[in-house]
């Protein structure tokens, strides 16, 4: 008995022990699981709701598995392939958008053979071969961005979505109206991609699931996939609305002239990390670069218009090496849609373009990465935000996630990321949010950015600043080309567009209907009438205004160039496009934003030879702002790959 006693007394004492350990590990868990689960709160995992997502397999894009049965555009779209409905081509009804930053709707009748009017011929890319087309409007951003709401046009993946060409995808009556998808929160706080992390605090979390398939929240995802999940605006809250850096000018100002010393300071001395070995391709560059340095001069090429650039001598010696030394890698890894899959069309089509003209390229491409000098990582950053991106969650900490452990899985599969640390690697992004998505783990990569502001992150002679490029006409993006010639110019100055940002409302409300000479608009209506006459206003006229607006980037600037429009840049701390290269004083006008009050004083002020002679280094710098099917010498591809090869042979360090 005595023995029974003292074995019932050890149970009971070693039970305490167990209730205080589990009691304290189930606190432990209550106070933690906040930073880790995607509501907020712990509880909430265990008590799933019908608000609550649950992820299955038919919920996933881009899993790799031949037999998925439904791709997702959005939360509220999902098509599954049993249905009458599958992903394909819009054949008709192309959503359009005028330089105003107005989407309309215009119904257009596409052949399902060639177009006849794009004359690419059958070598060129084929535009019908993976790639995606997105009709959108940038200037609107986050929670009031109308793009979220349009069609995702011919997301192709063989193993993936089963393709009609004759079929089309219905949006929700929501998506079609312009309004979120129900489910979504309806808060219509204003956002600013570049400071939002800083502006907002996050209110929701990020799950990150494991390749092992495993999750918390659901079923299991399928392996080998990037599997950061989209977050769910469920745990979202009457977010607290803040004083955000889109309503406000920046704090610090870097003027043209100091980006230009900041330019040659970096090229002068480098930071970027020494590799880790030696290497017969840092070997390559490095004689390059002492080329470049000592390039014989250049008088009075036929090809070149030496006013418009640094030092056309050094950039012809350059571009030249490029043509014939350089090696580029593409990798693999990563997923359909967010990876190898490039919009076309759109306000974020240079990234698709670059990247579909990349792929397509035998002249650099190699598929040996040990000859390769530099290594592309092919995302799209508007498939990013479009695929994980919850509406009104202003939370984007998954979408830096999913490339923060794309860049950890090809440095643990490749050697090639850890000799350099990533400074031979390089992206090409578009999306305002790009900045913010490549932090930390991207950080010694070249990145070529839209969004070129020298006080967010951008890093003068290392980052390329990337032409924000509005393509209207995927199959013909020199459609409307050129413009009247200087004598039948007879508007002084042209603006119309969305009231975005704190500098537009301010040119608006200075210059609205005060002059006949200066003709400054709100948004324009929708319609094509209304696109027509926006061009039509860009190329009658002599200035045409590029203010910023959520961001220092716009697309005004490459359009007016389109249009034969001398830009007049009004953006503080904007790096014009491939600022390495060209010398932007030769095209264009820059002004600080305290200066829109003397806006017509300034422009009027200008001669009659100087006009004239920016007009003619627009005409000559038009073609380096091009895009053709089939890539041509000194047209936008080739700038823009060129631009990452200079400053990657002024970034290198001998071993």
């Amino acid at each position: 008995m005595e023995f029974y006693y003292r074995l019932h007394k050890f149970c009971q004492l070693e039970s305490r022990k167990w209730l205080i350990f589990v009691g304290a590990v189930a606190i432990a868990h209550l106070l933690f699981q906040p930073l880790l689960f995607p509501y907020g709160y712990a509880v909430r995992t265990l008590l799933p709701t019908a608000r609550d997502p649950v992820f299955d397999e038919s919920r996933m894009i881009g899993t790799g598995q031949s037999s998925i049965k439904s791709g997702v555009a959005r939360n509220a779209l999902a098509v599954d392939a049993s249905s009458e409905l599958k992903i394909g081509l819009f054949a008709q009804n192309e959503t359009k958008s005028d330089g105003a930053g107005d989407v309309s709707h215009v119904s257009e009748v596409k052949g399902h053979g060639g177009d006849t009017e794009n004359g690419l011929a059958s070598e060129e890319v084929n535009l019908d071969d993976d790639t995606a087309e997105l009709a959108v409007d940038r200037d609107v951003v986050d929670d009031d961005d109308d793009e979220d709401d349009v069609r995702l046009e011919n997301i192709v993946d063989g193993n993936e979505v089963t393709q009609e060409k004759d079929s089309v995808l219905e949006l929700p009556s929501e998506a079609k109206k312009g309004l979120p998808p129900v489910q979504d929160v309806t808060s219509k706080t204003s956002e600013a991609p570049a400071a939002l992390s800083q502006a907002v605090p996050p209110t929701t979390g990020a799950s990150h699931l494991k390749e092992s398939g495993a999750s918390s929240i659901g079923p299991a995802v399928v392996k080998g996939a990037f599997t950061t999940s989209r977050n769910n605006s469920a745990g979202v809250s009457n977010p607290v609305k803040k004083k955000i850096k889109a309503e406000m000018p920046p704090t610090s100002i870097t003027t043209f002239d100091e980006m230009n010393q900041l330019l040659a300071r970096n090229h002068r001395s480098s930071r970027a990390m020494r590799p880790r070995w030696s290497s017969e391709r840092d070997r390559e560059i490095l004689d390059a670069r002492w080329q470049i340095e000592n390039a014989p001069a250049v008088v009075n090429d036929p090809d070149l218009y030496a006013p418009l650039f640094r030092n056309v001598s050094q950039f012809k010696r350059s571009y030249e090496l490029m043509e014939h030394t350089l090696k580029v890698y593409i990798y693999k890894d990563g997923k359909k849609p967010i990876f190898h899959l490039p919009i076309m069309k759109g306000l974020y089509a240079s990234e698709g373009w670059f990247m579909k003209l990349m792929q397509g390229s035998k002249q650099f491409v190699v598929k040996d990465p040990r000859k390769a000098h530099l290594f592309y990582m092919p995302f799209s950053s508007r498939m990013l935000e479009y695929t994980l991106y919850v509406r009104n969650s202003h939370n984007r900490t998954n979408l830096r996630q999913h490339l923060k452990e794309y860049s950890e899985k090809i440095a643990a599969k490749y050697p090639f990321w850890n000799r350099t640390g990533g400074a031979d690697h390089f992206l090409v992004a578009c999306h305002d949010w790009a900045p913010y998505e490549t932090r930390h783990h991207m950080e010694h990569c070249i990145k070529a950015l839209c969004n070129a502001d020298v006080t967010v992150g951008f890093k003068l002679g290392r980052d390329v600043s990337l032409p924000e490029t509005y393509v209207r006409a995927a199959r013909n993006p020199l459609r409307d080309l050129g413009g009247k010639p200087p004598s039948q110019r007879n508007i002084l100055a042209f603006y119309a567009g969305g009231m975005h940002g704190y500098l537009r409302p301010i040119l608006v409300k200075q210059w609205k209907d005060k002059d006949p000479n200066m003709k400054i608009f709100g948004p324009m209506p929708a319609g094509v009438a209304s696109k027509m006459n926006y061009i039509q206003h860009m190329k009658r006229s002599k200035y045409c205004i590029c203010p910023k607006g959520y961001e220092v980037n716009s697309p005004r600037v490459v359009e007016a160039i389109f249009y034969e429009c001398v830009p007049v840049i009004i953006s503080d701390n904007f790096i014009p496009p491939l600022f390495e290269v060209f010398n932007w004083n030769a095209f264009s006008i820059i002004l600080p934003e305290k200066d829109i009050p003397n806006l017509k004083e300034i422009l009027v002020s200008i001669p009659a030879k100087r006009y004239m002679d920016l007009q003619l280094g627009v005409r000559k710098v038009q073609r380096h702002f091009l895009w053709h099917g089939r890539p041509l010498k000194y047209d936008l591809f080739h700038m823009t790959l060129h631009s990452i090869w200079y400053n990657r042979v002024y970034q290198i360090k001998p071993r």
